[in-house]
């Protein structure tokens, strides 16, 4: 790999002639991974007779210290996420065990049969309710003014910004209204160790026993302590992957049937826990929207774009359900040009 005009990647590739003998690295097959939202990015290596992956973490843009620590308390659970082979916090470099080539949405982009996607989705589900009986220890409370607060990504970054529109004084209050509704709710809601993006990109398939159980779980290192429905909403209304309401309602029973066995604190009423859950995919989405335009505007990512209609679509599901969401669903159609229909029955 060239290292022209990329003085991280020379850092990395001097860190690794650093590590111990018996890694086995072997740096001329270092190949990039991933990337992501944020300014991380992976890379693959042979070690020996498997591979690693390196994070890259540019300090001070990015801090390894979450990752390592939340890793910690998912790794106490059972669950499978990275175990760490080497370390250099100060430099933002780890050295990570793979957990297989294929994220859940890669080989849901594939096209796989729906027999191996309703295997896959149970043992998510499974991984769920084993997370949430994690410890929160060190995590940040995902509290009111948290929630409140993400949600101004909606009007600054998606109607403003976006689509260019200034909301009117009337338009503005409805929305604070539904936004304080929305926080008010899903602040309320028993607190568990919220991973934030429990969703088909940072699931991997570990289908080959050498990767662990599955799934892989990756990008957990801005978990916090927050409502439990969040990570729900995260996997049955996935950014970017659609998932029709029919499928929603049977992952979610599925969860719910789970949780209730394991005895988290969540509703014993179905329809109560249905509504938390739509309640807390809206707020997610709203804030969603906001952060795919700020990608797109503020980030150069336009990449992020081609998600919104898929999220929008998901804002729209549950605010046609309830009355209170009326203001939030006319602003809606002005953005996306939609003109009212009227009917009249004689």
């Amino acid at each position: 790999m060239s290292t022209d005009h990329d003085p991280r990647l020379t850092q990395v590739q001097t860190w690794l002639t650093t590590l111990p003998a018996e890694l086995a690295l072997a740096p001329e097959t270092l190949q990039p991974a991933s990337s992501d939202a944020s300014f991380r990015r992976y890379f693959r290596i042979r070690a020996g007779a498997r591979t690693a992956i390196i994070m890259d973490a540019p300090p001070p843009h990015e801090d390894v210290r979450p990752f390592l620590h939340v890793g910690d308390l998912l790794r106490e659970t059972g669950l499978n996420v990275p175990e760490i082979l080497a370390q250099a916090p100060d430099q933002g470099l780890l050295l990570l065990s793979d957990l297989g080539h294929d994220t859940y949405y890669q080989r849901i982009q594939a096209g796989l049969p729906d027999d191996q996607l309703q295997n896959l989705y149970r043992e998510a589900l499974a991984a769920l309710v084993r997370m949430q009986q994690a410890r929160t220890e060190g995590l940040s409370a995902y509290d009111r003014p948290r929630l409140a607060d993400e949600l101004e990504l909606f009007p600054q970054w998606y109607v403003e910004r976006h689509h260019g529109v200034q909301l009117d004084d009337k338009t503005a209050t409805a929305i604070q209204h539904i936004f304080g509704l929305l926080s008010d709710a899903n602040a309320a809601q028993p607190p568990v160790l919220v991973h934030r993006d429990f969703h088909s990109p940072n699931l991997m398939v570990c289908d080959d026993p050498a990767f662990g159980p599955n799934p892989g779980i990756l990008d957990f290192q801005d978990a916090l302590a927050g409502p439990i429905t969040y990570d729900l909403a995260s996997l049955v209304m996935d950014a970017r992957t659609t998932w029709e309401e029919p499928q929603q309602l049977d992952w979610a029973i599925r969860y719910w049937e789970m949780a209730r066995a394991a005895g988290l604190p969540i509703h014993g009423d179905f329809a109560d826990f249905h509504q938390a859950y739509e309640w807390m995919s809206l707020q997610r989405n709203l804030r969603i929207l906001g952060v795919f335009a700020r990608l797109h505007h503020r980030d150069g990512k336009p990449v992020y774009l081609t998600h919104i209609p898929r999220v929008n679509a998901y804002v729209r599901q549950v605010a046609q359900r309830y009355g209170v969401f009326k203001p939030l669903l006319r602003l809606l159609d002005r953005l996306d040009n939609r003109e009212v229909q009227v009917g009249y029955t004689f």
